[in-house]
């Protein structure tokens, strides 16, 4: 048996896979984001830890202790930062906060090769401007900063007492040499850092230490390897076989991503795509990244006052596709293509007949649009797409993937168990790791449980509402 954790955003998961790579058993718990000011969010790294343990003790204990190895994923970007006792200085500032825009246009201007260095833009959702920020703003707390992690690290160092990480989700910090796969001293230089600051690198499949023995005891298990693992896209990547060139994937989860494999580092930083490493030996991809995906949905339905998501998709799919109604889901600002943390979202086009189904629809379409933005993004940068791959929780919606396969033009591939996500490849990384098996033996493509089309008609009656979609972010950010 092979356990997978996922350290997310809304919550924590973990999964059992055994040898077959067969889903045998799995707990969760939930975590909840704290917006103290306009543009923060931040979360209290003591409750990924108190939600990992719930989520794991939520799992069958007779599976528990079958388990060999553990593998981690989890949400990129996230600042942790320790004093040299391991204590946590700070809550941590998470991919979805905005505070370090200023930060990213000072760090472009200390560090002129940091596109070709990082290959990709200084955002403030990465890392390197969140400490440039803590440097600017709390000097004093600063000062005591002995390592940074990321929030699935965070959780490993709980875990096994050493602070390491993987290359994917390393090279969403900007501080990694993405090309080389190493730690670049330049751009952590200019963040007044050092590589003492940073945890040791480790391909996604490699063991990064033993559970300690108080920690196997309370989750039931033996002192089993825990493996490096990867960020939360890559290890999704590589659950549902996204691991070779070519490949793709659409995680629609809190924030929305297409993720595309490729077998070389290829960053198109002027289209706001993410060039990383993947979670797997030789390989890197590129994303489109959608700061708001299936949060959205949450959103218009606790502001309608539906039950849950099912109820917002049925109320959608009553009102049907095409209305008046227009949304822009920047609710936490935008990455792909507007690299913009100060864009909010609306709603345009109501009337005197909008109502909760209307206003579900425009949801749906808005989303599906931003992603319409990000698919057109990579394919500017030479990156052919006509099928992906769905994970995540959107996944659950077949009405939602009609709208999102008309709006991309692409074929819509949706997996057995790929609502899980990325505690699915995190759990094929650990059995990689102490069976010696390939990623080609492991991490294949699940089932097929079934394929959405782009139907025409659909994507004519959507492209006046597209186009309009279009026009009305530059217009919005004028205001």
């Amino acid at each position: 048996m092979f356990l997978g954790i996922d350290i997310g955003t809304s919550g924590v998961k973990a999964i059992v896979l055994d040898e077959h790579g067969a889903l045998a058993g799995q707990g969760s718990a939930p975590l909840t984001v704290s917006r103290p000011h306009p543009l923060w969010s931040e979360q209290d790294p003591g409750d990924w830890w108190a939600a990992t343990c719930a989520a794991v003790k939520a799992i069958d204990p007779a599976l528990r202790h079958s388990v060999r190895a553990i593998g981690i994923a989890g949400q990129m970007h996230g600042a942790t930062v320790l004093d040299s006792a391991d204590r946590v200085l700070r809550p941590a500032i998470l991919w979805n906060d905005g505070r370090a825009h200023g930060e990213c246009a000072e760090l472009e201007a200390a560090v002129p090769s940091l596109h070709a260095i990082t290959g990709n833009l200084a955002m403030p959702g990465f890392t390197a401007p969140k400490l440039l920020w803590l440097r600017k703003l709390e000097p004093e707390l600063f000062a005591r900063v002995a390592k940074v992690l990321l929030p699935k690290d965070y959780v490993r160092l709980k875990m096994t007492g050493n602070a390491a990480s993987d290359l994917s989700d390393s090279a969403g910090t900007l501080w990694l040499d993405v090309g080389n796969r190493a730690w670049s001293e330049e751009v952590l230089a200019a963040c007044g850092l050092g590589v003492e600051h940073m945890p040791s690198l480790h391909e996604g499949s490699e063991i990064t230490g033993m559970l300690r023995a108080e920690v196997a005891t309370d989750w039931g298990m033996d002192a089993v390897p825990v493996i490096a693992g990867g960020g939360d896209n890559a290890a999704g990547a590589a659950g549902v076989g996204v691991v070779k060139d070519g490949d793709a994937l659409l995680s629609l989860g809190t924030s929305g991503v297409i993720f595309a494999a490729t077998n070389m580092f290829r960053p198109n930083p002027a289209g706001a795509v993410h060039a990383f490493c993947h979670c797997l030996p030789g390989l890197w991809h590129q994303m489109s990244v959608h700061l708001s995906a299936a949060s959205c949905i949450d959103w218009v339905g606790n502001l309608t006052g539906a039950s849950g998501p099912a109820e917002v998709f049925a109320r959608a799919e009553a009102a049907g596709s095409g209305g008046s109604e227009l949304f822009l889901p920047y609710l936490s600002g935008e990455r792909t293509p507007h690299n913009d943390p100060h864009i909010r979202g609306a709603f345009l086009g109501l009337d005197n007949e909008t109502d909760a189904g209307r206003l579900s629809a425009a949801v749906l379409e808005g989303v599906a649009f931003a992603l319409a933005d990000g698919i057109s993004a990579l394919r500017a940068a030479g990156t052919q797409i006509e099928e992906l791959s769905v994970i995540g929780g959107g996944a659950r919606s077949r009405y939602w993937g009609t709208i999102i396969a008309a709006a991309l033009d692409v074929r819509l591939v949706y997996l057995d168990g790929g609502e899980v996500g990325p505690a699915l490849g995190a759990a094929k990384l650990a059995q990689m790791a102490v069976t010696g098996a390939s990623a080609a033996e492991v991490c294949n493509r699940p089932p097929v449980a079934h394929v959405i089309e782009p139907d025409r008609l659909l994507a004519e009656r959507l492209a006046p509402n597209l186009a309009k979609f279009r026009a009305a972010y530059p217009a919005l950010k004028s205001l």
